[in-house]
């Protein structure tokens, strides 16, 4: 039996998420801190509600999607959070991507409320979240996992359930550490084939479908070459996610050079002022450093 679902978060992904499970056939109902984001939704059918706690307490599954930590916390938390609208038996989905110590800490609050918790961030972009092929990794218990899985299907084409929760928010961690080293490897090398005149959009063909291939390289190479920043991801968003890489490496004392290295690349942009454009403007730092200029 169908359940209601209720979305808390319509930002760059959320909305996009949210607007695939009504395109499903799914009863929604959406809440967003600016309300006027919950307007093109509540037209395309979902109901908007008034509060976080109205949402968990007429849906069976509430789905969180908003920017980091803290935000999770709010939306959570008092006389308004979901906590408050929470019944025995309830599922909390986080797609948020946040520390992995505070997500053990916000399951436990819901398991005391009787109800159950899965970490599930989500890879794929703005374009994933619209086109319903975000890749999704889930931690928490098997059982939870197969009463989400119809729903998460609605925005997801790779679901995996990765282990118990927290393991979700780990292997998302795992996840941006590859986007930002691809990512500075697409820059260094495109930056490199316009230093030797080359042309890139024939270089970006050459490559693309090889062993160098990547979803960055094909996704954002063509906007990089034409100089278009404009985020699937912003570097603001990628700089949080980092800062949860290094917070979790130096917790596990792994080392993670190369993303420390990107990280300070990436602070460098937002002291330029860059900090609402793609991630892909990475290429950026290393204009600054060579005097060159990637298409120009």
């Amino acid at each position: 039996m169908s359940e209601k679902i209720g979305f808390v978060g319509l930002g760059i992904m959320g909305s996009g998420m949210a607007r695939n499970l009504l395109e499903k056939g799914h009863d929604v109902t959406v809440w967003n801190r600016t309300r006027s984001r919950t307007e093109e939704l509540a037209a395309a059918g979902a109901v908007a509600a008034d509060s976080p706690k109205d949402v968990a307490a007429s849906c069976g599954i509430t789905m969180i999607c908003v920017s980091d930590t803290p935000d999770v916390e709010a939306v959570l938390h008092g006389d308004e959070g979901i906590l408050a609208g929470l019944s025995a038996g309830d599922l909390v989905i986080d797609h948020s991507t946040i520390s992995p110590s505070a997500t053990l800490r916000f399951a436990a609050q819901v398991e005391d409320a009787g109800a159950s918790w899965l970490d599930a961030p989500v890879s794929g972009g703005s374009e994933g979240a619209a086109r319903g092929t975000l890749s999704i990794m889930v931690g928490g218990d098997d059982a939870q996992f197969d009463r989400a899985a119809p729903y998460l299907e609605a925005f997801g084409t790779t679901i995996t359930h990765v282990g118990p929760i927290g393991s979700g928010q780990l292997v998302k961690l795992v996840n941006q550490i590859l986007v930002v080293g691809t990512q500075l490897a697409v820059s260094e090398a495109l930056l490199f084939a316009e230093a030797g005149g080359l042309d890139l959009e024939k270089t970006l063909s050459a490559v693309k479908g090889g062993a160098a291939g990547s979803w960055m390289l094909a996704n954002r190479g063509p906007q990089m070459i034409v100089r278009d920043w404009r985020p699937g991801f912003t570097i603001d968003l990628q700089q949080k996610d980092l800062r949860l890489v290094l917070e979790a490496a130096d917790e596990l004392g792994s080392p993670v050079p190369g993303t420390s290295l990107v990280f300070q690349m990436y602070r460098a942009l937002q002291r330029r002022g860059f900090g609402g454009e793609g991630n892909h403007a990475l290429v950026k730092a290393l204009e600054e450093m060579s005097g060159l200029e990637l298409g120009g």
